[in-house]
């Protein structure tokens, strides 16, 4: 008796999740699935608005981009460039407006696209609607800033909590076969149940890992110490990382400190340049050694010396909380299988609308019987 009022309990916490948050976990899931190749449809895109680089003779450098950029659009201030991926892509240098907002993500950013051989503007943009940013936004805060990554990350543990206990309502714990078989020929309550049990414990896996490193993101003022706390590992130096000026030298150029950061970090493929912010602030170099952001590489150099001021390095052993939280990557986007897996989680991301779909069809069901039995007359015996 106790087993069957745990189970009911389960049961009923399982269903009144899913039809709570299910649209906004639609919502989240399918624009998930949208952001896993987010990087390749995106270049797609540029090359269609700006127009696909014909290389001929040597690209410009980077410090040449960031003037070219500066003198198209004086109003703006340069913050970082993005190095083409190869010789075909343009150049974009993130621009700001003096009077952004900070509280808006990426208010008053834009992106200006220099092609690296004719020395040509091809266009601009607003960073904040791009592919990626638009649909980054969407997903992670919902458009309304911080109350969306709270409720964002919220929402990412119920669904932790709906798949574990649709784990544990599973009907294949009786009998292993029958649940992952649908009856394609049996009644539609059925066909509808077993399209939603099986979809359900075939993705139950992967949304527990999006939805775990989803909260451990949204709420990582609290889950990053958490973890470092339980892995006994040390709090990393968050510090800003500054420059020292000299007296009477100039800063030195980007293209040189990207030569330090070559340096520094040999086999890192270029990604990103990001300029300093104030006249004590260092030149930060970001790179790849994979696809995965989880392998990458950042130096910090010194605008004035020119000096290598710190090193970021995620193939260096780490301590256990690092590694954790350097997972959440791979984890999240499904990166750790390289293409299959980022296939797999672009499928992953309808399931919850599968899942949302077919629980609302078995709950009208449910309702449906409860009503019929309620109006069911029962025959009083007659006292004559």
């Amino acid at each position: 008796m106790r087993a069957k009022r745990l189970r009911n309990l389960i049961f009923s916490i399982h269903r009144y999740i899913g039809l709570v948050v299910g649209l906004i976990l639609i919502l989240i899931g399918i624009t998930g699935s949208l952001l896993v190749f987010h990087s390749d449809i995106d270049d797609w895109i540029v090359s269609q608005q700006f127009g696909v680089v014909i290389p001929q003779g040597q690209p410009i450098s980077i410090d040449r981009t960031v003037e070219i950029a500066q003198a198209a659009h004086p109003q703006w201030k340069a913050v970082s460039v993005s190095i083409p991926k190869s010789e075909r892509h343009l150049f974009h240098v993130v621009m700001e407006e003096p009077n952004a907002n900070p509280d808006i993500y990426l208010d008053g950013a834009h992106q200006v696209f220099v092609n690296p051989y004719t020395e040509k503007v091809m266009g601009d943009r607003l960073e904040r609607f791009s592919y990626y940013r638009f649909l980054l936004n969407l997903h992670y805060r919902l458009f309304v800033e911080q109350p969306g990554v709270i409720l964002t990350g919220t929402v990412a543990l119920f669904l932790l909590i709906a798949a574990v206990t649709g784990t544990f309502l599973w009907s294949g714990w009786r009998k292993l076969s029958t649940g992952f078989k649908i009856k394609w020929k049996a009644h539609i309550k059925r066909r509808n149940f077993d399209l939603h049990k099986v979809v359900g414990i075939t993705t139950a896996v992967f949304l527990s890992l999006t939805a775990i490193t989803g909260f451990g993101w949204n709420f990582s003022d609290f889950t990053y110490p958490a973890i470092r706390a339980v892995t006994f590992s040390p709090i990393p130096n968050d510090d800003p990382v500054t420059s020292k000026p000299i007296s009477g030298q100039a800063p030195i150029t980007l293209t040189q400190a990207v030569e330090q950061a070559k340096a520094a970090l040999p086999g890192m493929q270029l990604n990103s340049v990001d300029l300093p912010g104030s006249e004590t602030g260092a030149i930060s170099i970001y790179g790849l050694y994979g696809e995965s952001w989880s392998t990458y590489g950042v130096a910090h150099i010194d605008r004035y010396s020119g000096k290598v001021l710190q090193v970021e390095d995620s193939r260096q052993p780490k301590s256990l909380g690092d590694r954790i939280i350097n997972s959440f990557f791979d984890l999240h986007v499904g990166t750790f299988w390289g293409l299959p897996s980022r296939i797999l989680y672009v499928l992953v991301g309808f399931a919850p609308l599968v899942l949302f779909i077919t629980g609302v069809v078995m709950w009208q069901h449910r309702r449906e019987n409860k009503n019929k039995s309620k109006s069911v007359k029962i025959p009083v015996p007659s006292n004559r």
